[in-house]
């Protein structure tokens, strides 16, 4: 898991968005398989994302402080197969999504932040906070299967790409 999270992190650090993006978007399905894995993909996708990051995608909003979800597990599933299959953030034909329709990731601006704004049924997500928002679920999920011989046992066999030297 080591690899693939350097791997993001390189890719947030040299400001390649889509790698960074594409990479992110794997990470619950990989941790979703070792969490949950007899369920199917989608939901064991939604299911992690919903328990290690879902928090930062609910806020209190209006004068009667409800929770609003701009991002639900279910609709990031969506935007997964959008994206690594058809290259596309328009979710409104996958079967998987909750609410949103599509979604636009914004580079980090100079100064300031634009993320988690939501237009009618389109999320703004600043592309390097979300990506930053999976890594640090992953990360505590890495410490909370700590125990589990398992899921330790499934992820020391993902694959490596090995150095030859």
């Amino acid at each position: 898991m080591k690899q693939l999270i350097d791997s993001v992190e390189s890719s947030l650090k040299e400001r390649n968005w889509p790698a960074a993006l594409n990479s992110t978007l794997t990470l619950p399905d990989i941790a979703g398989k070792i969490s949950y894995p007899i369920t199917a993909s989608g939901k064991r996708y939604a299911d992690w994302f919903d328990e290690y990051v879902g928090a930062k995608y609910k806020s209190e909003v209006g004068a009667g402080h409800n929770v609003h979800t701009f991002l639900s597990g279910k609709d990031c599933y969506a935007l997964r197969c959008s994206l690594l299959h058809e290259g596309s953030s328009n979710i409104k034909e996958q079967s998987a999504k909750d609410v949103l329709d599509d979604f636009m990731f914004v580079a980090p601006p100079k100064s300031g932040s634009v993320h988690c704004n939501q237009f009618n049924q389109k999320l703004q997500l600043q592309v390097d906070i979300f990506c930053n928002d999976i890594l640090r679920g992953l990360k505590q999920w890495i410490k909370d299967i700590d125990k589990d011989p398992v899921k330790q046992s499934n992820l020391r066999n993902l694959m490596k790409i090995h150095q030859i030297m």
